[in-house]
């Protein structure tokens, strides 16, 4: 495994993270076993900082138990993080405690390596904290050592990050950043800016896996005659590694194959190591990519869940797939994953316009204009008429069988 240097603190971080948002598992219950055996031999290659939240479902108490059960702690770096979506107002100690004793329950330590401030998206956000306290909190949780390394998740503009990151000492910072999202968020100039002051970790190397498995077939072709052996994941985190500002990118991987392949990869990367031939071949699959890629949505599920039942991560990636690799493999995953086999429809027709998705969402994406375009592609009358049949002969069958 390589490692790159924390400059804040000396220590040293796996370029390759394990992110914990995606454990293996079935309709949201984590496989514990699978999951066991992915964490175990990820630290056994020299995986040591392992990303978690407050928020994932069940993947702060998955990993805990792990860790606990097989005395592995203290060879690893845990980064978890506030939610600060849940704060409202008149905050104090007492709030910020509870988050965090939580997560130390959940993660059976008495300390987390670096705690991160979660998804924060501009200073009047920050300055809001600030005002609750949390600066004088935080103080408090480093001097008891109960908090090693402070910092932040950010999704905003990229003059707010800036903004964010030069009001405060932070340690460590995490932000969205891929070939696609070279300007994105906080960008290509937050990560220099950053880098020169902390270590940055990286999250949607992969844009929720659209990079790997979402691509159009020309762009494959194009990463292939380049280099026959190298899948295009493979492609996508190599563009990171590249970049010596990236100390650490995170992959959510949830099989053994996944997992093998990131190791070797992480094991042959180096800073520099993309001459620039290399580099001319991402220009050439991102002129296809973005011809194809119409809602940028990542599949982070900050959205959800929706209040009318809509699965709203569904309906956009089912709708980038038909542009990507054709409508009949798109409207086959949007039947799939909206509802057709169901007692209630989840396309966006079931849509109420109640906008808690849009402040929830990191990429700033209209969600109810885009589910708009969403349903006259693929939810047409037709399409509905076909869903509600369905269901209802399906009801039918599921009462016989009551």
């Amino acid at each position: 495994m390589q490692y790159r240097v924390d400059k804040k603190s000396g220590n040293k971080l796996s370029v390759l993270g394990f992110g914990c948002m995606r454990f293996p598992g079935t309709l949201g219950i984590t496989d514990a076993q699978k999951t066991e055996a992915l964490i175990i031999h990820a630290v056994e290659k020299g995986v040591n900082y392992f990303d978690t939240a407050w928020v994932y479902p069940g993947s702060e108490e998955v990993l805990g138990n792990v860790l606990h059960k097989n005395n592995l702690r203290h060879k690893i770096n845990i980064a978890t993080k506030m939610p600060l979506v849940l704060f409202k107002n008149s905050n104090s100690d007492a709030d910020f405690d509870k988050y965090l004793n939580q997560s130390l329950e959940r993660l059976k330590t008495d300390y987390i390596d670096y705690y991160l401030l979660h998804m924060i998206t501009d200073m009047d956000q920050w300055n809001q904290f600030k005002k609750w306290g949390i600066e004088n909190w935080i103080e408090k949780k480093k001097k008891a050592g109960i908090i090693k390394h402070i910092g932040f998740s950010f999704h905003g503009s990229g003059s707010e990050f800036l903004k964010v990151l030069d009001d405060y000492d932070w340690e460590i910072t995490l932000i969205q950043y891929n070939y696609f999202d070279e300007n994105f968020q906080a960008g290509v100039k937050g990560l220099r800016a950053a880098a020169a002051k902390m270590p940055v970790i990286i999250m949607e190397p992969l844009l929720g896996g659209k990079l790997a498995t979402g691509l159009p077939k020309d762009a494959v072709k194009i990463f292939k005659n380049a280099d026959p052996e190298l899948t295009p994941a493979g492609w996508a985190l190599n563009w990171l590694w590249n970049q010596g500002e990236v100390t650490t990118l995170l992959s959510g991987m949830n099989s053994m194959d996944q997992l093998e392949e990131n190791i070797s990869l992480a094991d042959k990367s180096s800073e520099g190591m993309l001459d620039e031939s290399k580099l001319s071949v991402y220009k050439s699959v991102l002129e296809y990519v973005n011809r194809s890629c119409k809602v940028r949505c990542t599949g982070c599920n900050y959205c959800m869940p929706c209040p009318a039942g809509v699965n709203i991560p569904g309906c956009f990636s089912s709708y980038n797939t038909s542009f990507s690799m054709g409508y009949f493999e798109g409207f086959k995953q949007f039947v799939t994953s909206t509802g057709f086999t169901s007692e209630k429809g989840s396309g966006p027709s079931e849509c109420i316009k109640c906008g808690k998705c849009e402040t929830h969402c990191p990429q700033k994406i209209s969600i109810m204009k885009e589910l708009d375009v969403v349903r006259k592609r693929l939810e047409p009358l037709f399409a509905r008429f076909v869903g509600s049949c369905a269901r209802a002969f399906l009801g039918k069958k599921r009462k016989r069988k009551k």
